[in-house]
């Protein structure tokens, strides 16, 4: 399935971004995949402003369009949510070199009891077992995880901001 994917910033603010760039990113969000031409209709609006808005959202990294896919259905039957503790002095590096690993989906520097919250797909058990002790654990400036494994993912959306 395809969607918009618009990255979280990473401080407050919307900067330049229209109401019209929001309803353009609503539509995409509902389908990646939807025609500017069925776009500009619904809104009102021309094909050539919908196309320019939509590139320019993209060159300024509001928006993605990616196609999501549903990694159990791709043979990936382990997915977990890891917290990790970081020495103070080596948390950004820490989550740089995590964010590199083929398996990691998802990394955010956090409060709280933890430094880092990574999320990752790995194939099976054996293979999140190989993650964590060859690969995750052995990142410098690691001091330990709590791994949090996925029994069943009830929600997962990649819109918001149009409420």
């Amino acid at each position: 399935m395809t969607q918009a994917r618009k990255p979280l910033p990473a401080r407050g603010g919307e900067g330049d971004v229209s109401p019209l760039d929001k309803r353009i990113i609503a539509h995409l969000q509902q389908d990646g995949r939807r025609p500017f031409t069925q776009i500009a209709s619904d809104l009102g609006v021309s094909e050539a402003a919908v196309r320019a808005r939509t590139s320019r959202l993209i060159e300024r990294g509001v928006l993605q369009i990616v196609g999501v896919t549903d990694p159990l259905k791709l043979g990936y039957d382990q997915m977990a949510m890891i917290g990790v503790r970081c020495e103070g002095d080596r948390l950004i590096q820490a989550a740089e070199e995590i964010g590199k690993l083929p398996e990691v989906i998802y990394v955010v520097v956090t409060a709280g009891a933890f430094d880092l919250l990574v999320e990752a797909v790995c194939e099976d058990s054996e293979d999140l077992l190989r993650f964590l002790t060859e690969k995750l654990r052995r990142v410098s400036g690691v001091q330990s995880t709590e791994t949090f494994v996925y029994l069943r993912i009830v929600k997962q959306t990649y819109q918001w901001g149009n409420h």
